[in-house]
């Protein structure tokens, strides 16, 4: 493993030119092959007078031969997380043009094949002090803001993962389900594996049963966040081909120990969880092998204190651009043996009407309801400022939802914060959804919230349906759910597939259409995801009633097979 001064120059390395880099749709893409895209890059760049260029590639590959090509030409990159017309708009104001998947207008230069025999590997050394990439906030709590990385910076933090988890790893290959948009993917799927040697996938996963080929053939490592592994499927290959994972990481928020237990249970492995920011780079790691450890291990180098009024965390790191003390948005407390816990974020204070709001203490209230799975609060600017709460219903919630309509839920929820928040500080605008949406890093914005408030009318929340039979106590449907669902917002970015919650919804209230059921819900037995059901996919929807156990059975199929399956039973209200 070279060390952090050899990294900036890991191109000048000898590395064999039949050595697999990467792969991609099944493939292996050599070193030779890669090097050759990076002296593409290099190449279109190099006679453009302008300093710094806005990057966007779906493909990994194809994105680090434009970065590296980019360092080489001497231009800084700018990564956004998305390329959406907002963001592009944003970007005209601080760099000079735009490489790879934006959209016409913006004129992005991408350079043509380039003959891997014609490659020269003449490559400059790179400046460690040179401002190689500027990436951007998460935009959690507001606007995204730009986060400047010298190459110096990013080697180290390499050379930290490689000493740390190195020996882990070994000649795993590096599978992700996060972008390399992002700090979090760009070092553990682009620069962490090209340093070091090891291969890795050129297109992220979007949906983990996508694993299953991939360890079938050779070890990996998989790259994931708190947002996929919340949300693993029952998929049987997946479970038998996970032998082949040498190790699970995450990262973009702790992970629940309930999700460390069925990440264990599916994958074989307990997740390695990373702490850190964009601004930060990692902090500090754990792994939890049970209930009651939460300790946080500092990386080597990393200097961490406690601000002595607040409890927040203040860190010293190689990582950062000096060795001043940087505050952290997050509380902490000594664990014993240099290691710490952390005691949850600092609260968003907003100031409302002249008083003093904590936001997160209105979404911590929130989610003491047993009406509610999850939450989030901003504050609308404005002529007069208003709080907006996002809101993912229990089943039980969606139950009153149902059964009694939005405005009793509302009043609910609002009855429960008063409690303990101003009146200036209850929400007046809310909104149910099946996920809150999140970006390719796994959390929710204030943009994407935002966007969802000017969405509330025209979106489809209803599927596309006709009764193909209907035979006493059977009914069979087609049923399409259109690409503008509402339910697809944030389920997921890129890769839209339909809620199995959604999917029970339609099921239920295609039940009571045709049959007479009880109105309450009950539960529901052996209920089975096998197949995700993307936008305008013709799925067949088999409904039996069984009046005499208060029961429906379902199973949804389509041409590639069954999605989903189970019984929904019902009783009367006063059972």
């Amino acid at each position: 493993m070279p060390d952090a001064v050899q990294l900036l120059n890991l191109l000048t390395l000898a590395r064999p030119p039949g050595q697999t880099a990467a792969r991609r749709s099944g493939s292996a893409v050599s070193s030779g092959e890669f090097l050759a895209r990076v002296c593409a890059w290099r190449n279109l760049l190099a006679g453009n007078l302008r300093k710094s260029f806005a990057l966007f590639m779906e493909d990994g590959l194809e994105f680090a031969g434009a970065l590296f090509g980019a360092w080489q030409a001497g231009k800084t990159i700018f990564l956004p997380g998305d390329n959406l017309p907002a963001t592009c708009v944003a970007l005209s104001q601080s760099v000079g043009g735009f490489l790879g998947q934006f959209a016409a207008e913006w004129s992005p230069a991408v350079p043509g094949p380039q003959d891997v025999e014609d490659a020269a590997h003449d490559f400059r050394p790179l400046d460690p002090e040179f401002v190689g990439v500027v990436l951007y906030t998460s935009g959690t709590t507001g606007a995204a803001q730009p986060i400047f990385k010298k190459l110096g910076q990013l080697a180290r933090e390499v050379a930290t993962l490689e000493k740390q988890f190195g020996s882990l790893v070994g000649d795993a290959e590096i599978l992700t389900t996060v972008s390399h948009q992002h700090i979090y993917g760009l070092l553990f799927q682009i620069l962490w594996p090209l340093g070091a040697g090891r291969a890795f996938y050129s297109r992220t996963c979007d949906f983990l049963e996508e694993l299953s080929p991939a360890l079938s053939e050779r070890d990996c490592v998989l790259v994931s966040s708190p947002a996929h592994l919340k949300r693993l499927p029952e998929n049987r290959d997946l479970t038998r081909s996970a032998n082949r994972l040498r190790a699970v990481f995450s990262s973009g928020g702790p992970l629940q120990f309930d999700v460390v237990q069925e990440t264990l249970r599916v994958l074989g492995h307990v997740p390695i969880e990373v702490y850190g920011s964009s601004e930060t780079g990692g902090i500090a790691w754990r792994r939890q092998q049970d209930e009651k450890s939460e300790e946080w291990t500092p990386f080597d180098g990393v200097a961490w204190q406690m601000d002595g009024e607040t409890g927040v965390l203040e860190i010293r790191s190689p990582n950062l651009p000096d060795d001043r003390w940087f505050t952290t948005a997050d509380r902490a407390e000594p664990a014993g043996a240099g290691l710490f816990r952390l005691k949850g974020r600092v609260d968003r204070i907003a100031k409302i009407e002249g008083k003093r709001i904590s936001l997160n203490a209105i979404e911590s209230q929130l989610k003491t309801s047993p009406l509610v799975t999850d939450a989030r609060v901003i504050v609308l600017e404005g002529k007069r400022q208003r709080v907006a709460a996002f809101i993912v219903p229990s089943e039980l919630g969606r139950c009153r939802l149902m059964d009694s309509g939005k405005l009793s839920l509302n009043r609910s929820l609002r009855d429960l914060i008063r409690q303990s928040v101003e009146a200036v500080g209850v929400p007046r605008i809310w909104r149910y959804l099946e996920v809150l949406p999140v970006n390719p890093q796994g959390k929710a914005t204030q943009t994407q919230l935002v966007a969802l408030l000017g969405a509330e009318s025209p979106r489809e929340i209803k599927p596309r349906h006709r009764l193909l039979e209907r035979d006493g106590g059977r009914a069979v449907l087609e049923l399409i759910a259109p690409r503008d669902l509402r339910y697809f917002d944030g389920h997921f970015p890129g890769r839209p597939i339909l809620a199995g919650v959604v999917q029970i919804d339609w099921v239920i209230a295609f039940g009571r259409r045709y049959f007479d059921l009880p109105p309450s819900f009950r539960g529901i037995h052996a209920l089975k995801f096998q197949r995700v059901i993307p936008p305008e996919l013709p799925v067949r929807v088999e409904l039996i009633h069984e009046p005499a156990k208060c029961a429906l059975s379902f199973k949804i199929t389509s041409d590639t097979g069954t999605h989903a399956s189970g019984r929904i039973i019902f009783g009367a209200k006063d059972d």
